[in-house]
């Protein structure tokens, strides 16, 4: 009678020990999605502070597209006041579009491109593109393996209990595939 208790709470132990390892690592995982979302603002964060200085230094050599620079401080403000991942890849997304407008802006105008602040920022732009694409693929790596985690047996039945969901991966709006047209 002793050996089969001893058996039972080896067992019992050696779930809970299981159960705990599980819950912890999907703990990691959800936190590791939330930093990486972070590393993903923070290369929002660094576009939307030299978006400003790129606008005035192309106004300073042209006013007439106050439209482009409309749409994107209406943008920017849209990002600022989303309240979740998903509509501050929305708003980003249309950032993304008003930004390829000034863009073919500054390609049309050459005595535009020869501006060397505007170079300048077209260049510190053109990294933060980069270092933003990067961010994205990272988190959706992240998300991917937490996501792994919480479908897969036997953390799906961990992840059910302790209320451990699917995070969304970030998906470029629907209008980014279509390529921006600037007419004059």
């Amino acid at each position: 009678m002793k050996n089969k208790t001893w058996i039972v709470i080896g067992i019992i132990v050696v779930a809970l020990i299981w159960i705990g390892g599980t819950y912890n690592s999907l703990v990691t995982k959800g936190e590791i999605v939330t930093t990486q979302w972070a590393q993903v603002e923070s290369s929002y964060q660094r576009r939307f502070d030299l978006i400003p200085n790129l606008v005035e230094s192309v106004k300073g050599a042209m006013g007439q597209e106050k439209d482009v620079f409309k749409a994107l401080a209406d943008a920017r403000t849209r990002y600022s006041g989303a309240s979740n991942a998903n509509e501050k890849a929305i708003a980003a997304t249309q950032v993304e579009t008003a930004l390829s407008r000034l863009l073919v802006v500054v390609e049309n105008y050459p005595q535009l491109k020869s501006v060397e602040v505007v170079q300048g920022f077209m260049a510190e732009l053109a990294g933060t593109e980069n270092r933003v694409n990067v961010e994205r693929t990272r988190f959706n790596d992240t998300v991917n393996i937490y996501n792994i985690s919480v479908k897969r047996f036997p953390g799906s039945v961990i992840a059910s209990l302790f209320g451990f969901d699917e995070k969304n991966y970030f998906k470029a709006n629907e209008a980014a595939a279509v390529a921006p047209q600037v007419k004059f």
